[in-house]
Order: C-alpha cells, then sequence, then structure tokens
C-alpha cells in the first residue's frame, strides 16, 4: 500500500515539490551561512519525494541549544510560509475521504517545515 501510495503522490505533484526543495536548497548552500538550511530543505524533499512510510522523529537533545536558534531563524526566514503550504493543502485534501492518506502526508511535511532542526528521518 505504501509503495501505491508513494506512485501517486509522485504523480499527482511530489515530485515537483521535491525538485524544488532540492532546488532552493541548493540556491541556500551558496554561502557558508546557508548551508544547515540548505540540508534542511534536502531533508525536506527527501520527504516530499517518498513520503509514505518515513517516520520523522525528534532526535533529543542533540544540538541543545543550537537547535532551538536555529529552528527559531528558520521560521522567520520562511519556514512559517512552508508549514502554512502544507497545512492548507493538508485541508484541502480532508475535503475527501481519498484524499486523507495525501492530507496527512502534508501534516506530516508542515511539522518538519516548522522545525526541522533537531529531527531525523527514519
Amino acid at each position: 500500500m505504501k509503495l501505491l501510495g508513494n506512485i501517486l503522490w509522485l504523480l499527482l505533484g511530489g515530485i515537483i515539490t521535491a525538485i524544488e526543495y532540492l532546488i532552493s536548497s541548493l540556491v541556500m548552500m551558496i554561502t557558508i551561512i546557508g548551508i544547515p538550511f540548505g540540508l534542511q530543505t534536502l531533508k525536506m524533499a527527501r520527504v516530499a519525494l517518498w513520503p509514505f512510510g518515513t517516520k520523522i522523529a525528534d532526535r533529543g537533545n542533540s544540538g541543545g541549544c543550537l537547535n532551538v536558534l536555529m529552528n527559531i531563524v528558520w521560521i522567520f526566514v520562511g519556514g512559517i510560509w512552508i508549514c502554512l503550504t502544507h497545512l492548507v493543502f493538508g485541508l484541502l485534501l480532508c475535503i475527501t475521504i481519498i484524499g486523507i492518506p495525501f492530507a496527512r502526508q502534508h501534516f506530516k511535511l508542515a511539522a518538519l517545515a516548522l522545525t526541522p532542526f533537531g529531527k531525523s528521518i527514519d
């Protein structure tokens, strides 16, 4: 079922979303300061490419205060808009029963887009 969901996800816009995250990641990595943010968008590109079956887990306090600081900067720089976009698509997909599994994947991406630092993908 996960394979079918991922294939449908790719065909219905997942590949475009992943490419957008990949391009933004490469643009962010042009500067040294942008590299950590570019790595986070690579993480989101990976989830956007194959969301069904992926788990997003907190790594705990491995980064400490730095994760919190980077998440705050991330939210103000653009993370809130990415999160809101995934929330809107998720809510629109919840209109139909068929769209609910895809909406759950958008909600997963919204949570990752809001605070990506300190999270790992399993």
